[in-house]
């Protein structure tokens, strides 16, 4: 049994034909038109989001005082259609913005069809999280778009589900969890915090023969890793799933060589919601139009074209609370085609990470780095590296290796890394027995403290 094919959950007493609960209901019917939407011509979605954002505009014009400044500012008049003239002038909304601001970005006036107010705070990966607050109808898309991502992809309900990621305790749920297991009958998901050891999370997956696993790309790659090493198989496993990093193309080749799976990517983030998912047929992303307006601009603000790389700016649609609007969330993405599958929704090639990823030469030029990881972790004893720029012309790696490095290990290494990142650093040698993830258990092998 697929979600496509399964038979909602259903009132006592009523086998056929099924009858929701009230909110399983309107989770039916929001996801009824969804699958209208997502076959819209990009026009046809812009033309709403639009009206979307007219709606949500007016209401932050109206009790948001640092909303009804900037939007008068751009030229905005609540008693008129907004336009994309007027949009493209509102200013962006830096992360600092929102730190700054705090609660003056908090509308007192939220209509109470859209439930109670709720606060939450970003990892903290960025450095200062940021503190922010949503309703309870914002919460309810972001179920409506976790159940699409089922839906594309086919899963079988039936299946059971491992999650490896942090704030987790090794535990198992009876259900796959809100919002599947509100809609239909789902078997167990079992849990795992993601700095368990990764021989003790493979051994943990062998117990639970789980179907489906979703955790960062950067553990998949270790578990994958792991499972060849040790010639052992997750011989019931369908998918791998992954969120909150970086996927590298080589980890989808790596998913398929340990495991023979596919690997299917999320782009969300805590205080927007979904951004983007993976297309059903393809390795691109189709944004979520119907939850947020994605923008990718240039260094002058300019709209990227296909085939370009630039900032992320979203501005979210069904957030009352604490609208965010033209927020420069500081990833960067690649602006992709219009996808053959036939859905208008906007496509992102790929999504390349925050802006402290990339490399710094000394004259000023930036770009995607790459660390060299197929290279030495093949021919050195590394377990686990971490690359730090600490200036225009050094760069730290961080190692974690199987043994001590001899002198000609480390010029091998230092002879990868600058191929692989393209100009001959200085480098800093520093070993360590583990290199730590962020309080989010999020991991980035580059990081840049080159402003």
């Amino acid at each position: 049994m697929n979600i496509n094919a399964a038979t909602p959950k259903s009132t006592a007493g009523i086998v056929w034909p099924a009858l929701p609960e009230p909110r399983a209901a309107a989770l039916l019917a929001l996801q009824y038109q969804l699958e209208q939407t997502e076959w819209w011509s990009a026009e046809a979605l812009r033309e709403a989001q639009m009206n979307q954002l007219g709606a949500l505009l007016h209401h932050a014009y109206e009790t948001i005082p640092f909303y009804r400044k900037r939007l008068s500012a751009a030229g905005y008049q609540p008693n008129k259609p907004l336009t994309a003239e007027i949009f493209a002038r509102i200013p962006l909304l830096r992360r600092s913005e929102i730190q700054a601001q705090g609660k003056a970005l908090l509308s007192q006036q939220v209509h109470p069809a859209h439930g109670r107010v709720t606060t939450g705070v970003t990892s903290g990966s960025m450095g200062r999280p940021i503190t922010y607050f949503g309703t309870e109808l914002a919460q309810y898309f972001w179920q409506a778009f976790t159940l699409r991502e089922h839906v594309w992809h086919g899963r079988d309900i039936m299946g059971r589900m491992a999650a490896i990621r942090s704030e987790l305790d090794d535990a198992v749920a009876p259900t796959w969890g809100p919002p599947t297991s509100m809609v239909f009958p789902t078997v167990s998901c079992a849990t795992l915090g993601v700095r368990t050891d990764v021989s003790a999370q493979l051994d943990w997956l062998l117990k639970h023969e789980v179907e489906y696993l979703l955790s960062y790309p950067t553990n998949v790659r270790a578990l994958a890793e792991a499972s060849l090493a040790r010639k052992v198989q997750l011989n019931r496993l369908l998918e791998v799933r992954t969120l909150g990093e970086m996927v590298d193309p080589d980890l989808r080749a790596l998913c398929r060589q340990a495991w023979g799976v596919g690997l299917v990517d999320i782009y969300s983030a805590r205080e927007v919601g979904y951004l983007a998912l993976q297309c059903p047929d393809h390795e691109h992303y189709h944004v979520q139009s119907e939850n947020v307006l994605v923008e990718v601009l240039d260094d002058h603000d300019n709209p990227c074209a296909v085939g370009e790389i630039g900032r992320v700016v979203v501005s979210t649609l069904n957030n009352f609370a604490m609208p965010l609007i033209r927020y420069e969330i500081l990833d960067h993405a690649e602006v992709g085609a219009s996808c053959p599958c036939g859905r208008g929704l906007p496509v992102l090639k790929r999504i390349l990470g925050r802006q402290r990823n990339m490399v710094t030469f000394p004259n000023g030029h930036r770009h995607w780095p790459s660390t060299g990881y197929k290279e030495w972790s093949t021919r050195l004893p590394i377990l686990q590296a971490q690359i730090v720029q600490r200036s225009l012309t050094i760069v730290e790696a961080k190692l974690v290796p199987t043994r001590p490095l001899t002198p000609a290990d480390e010029t091998e290494f230092a002879a990868i890394l600058h191929r692989s990142l393209g100009y001959p650093f200085e480098i800093v040698f520093s070993y360590h027995q583990k290199i730590p993830r962020s309080a989010g258990g999020k991991f980035e092998d580059f990081l840049s403290e080159v402003g």
